[in-house]
């Protein structure tokens, strides 16, 4: 069976983290959101919120460490790999804010190319916004859209998870890549 490099996407607060925890729990293979690490280096040394301050800065870290991410999975001596949020993300948060990128951000894009795309939707009910998630929910919904389409962009069919429980959500993934 070859490599499966499976990513979850979604908005801020649409319970991404939770559902890589279970996966976790359940004995999978899974790799981080690493955004809120970045955010924590950068106030360690007295920025407070470097995507704010320093978007393409930010940016560049983030794009690193999703590389790295990248290369880790496929060294991986397990045939599937979760990964919260993949390269593609960084380059999405950009269109949303607005700022223009160097060209070795499209770049790594299309040389890292992933297995499978789940998306999930933005849901008000469990959104909770924290010190690394600055975004309201309105803006949450906007990010989706940018993700959404940055993903196709690259020619990646999303597969939409749906609403309900974290076992539910997770089952619904796992079912999904059996019928591959």
């Amino acid at each position: 069976m070859p490599k499966e490099i499976v990513v979850i996407i979604g908005g801020p607060g649409t319970g991404k983290t939770t559902i890589i925890d279970e996966l976790v729990n359940r004995g999978y293979c899974c790799y981080p959101e690493i955004s809120r690490e970045v955010t924590a280096e950068a106030k360690k040394q007295g920025i407070e919120q470097l995507f704010l301050e320093n978007p393409l800065l930010f940016s560049e870290l983030l794009l690193e460490g999703r590389k790295r991410q990248f290369r880790s999975a496929l060294e991986e001596p397990h045939d599937l790999v979760f990964l919260d949020r993949g390269i593609p993300d960084v380059l999405a948060y950009m269109h949303y804010i607005g700022d223009a990128y160097p060209p070795f951000f499209d770049q790594a894009c299309r040389e890292h190319t992933y297995t499978r795309i789940f998306i999930l939707p933005p849901w008000q009910e469990i959104y909770i916004s924290d010190a690394e998630r600055y975004e309201n929910f309105e803006q949450a919904k906007l990010i989706y859209g940018h993700l959404t389409e940055t993903y196709r962009g690259y020619g990646y069919d999303l597969i939409e998870v749906p609403k309900g429980s974290v076992d539910e959500r997770i089952d619904f993934i796992l079912s999904s890549l059996d019928q591959k």
